[in-house]
């Protein structure tokens, strides 16, 4: 299994948060390794390796709702995407880290991108 870091304390916030999981849904249903701290209206990147499979969603963006501490939706129908997984047993080449990246939001202030936690 890859060694796949993301700092979970990084000098400024929102920063990228690792994927264990996206469900295959209307919405689809993303699942961080940790905490998160993103808000409603935060805009993500998905990068998905394609030994993790779901190509399909790799590189899309879209606006997420904040559904719990380490997970949030995402208006993507994912519903005949492939599945997601991560591999046990990856390619010795191959970088099986996926992640998403902040990259805007959808609110009137800026809320989430001013942190700095320095």
């Amino acid at each position: 299994m890859s060694t796949c870091y993301a700092n979970p304390d990084p000098q400024f916030q929102p920063a990228l948060r690792l994927i264990t999981g996206i469900t295959r849904a209307s919405k689809a249903s993303v699942t961080t390794s940790f905490d998160h701290d993103y808000v409603t209206g935060t805009i993500i990147r998905f990068y998905i390796p394609i030994d993790c499979g779901m190509q399909q969603i790799n590189g899309k963006i879209s606006p997420i709702t904040v559904t719990g501490t380490n997970t949030f939706l995402v208006d993507i129908n994912s519903m005949n995407f492939d599945e997601f997984a991560i591999p046990v047993t990856p390619a010795w080449y191959q970088n099986t880290c996926s992640y998403v990246i902040p990259i805007g939001e959808l609110n009137n202030q800026l809320t989430a991108a001013v942190q700095d936690v320095r």
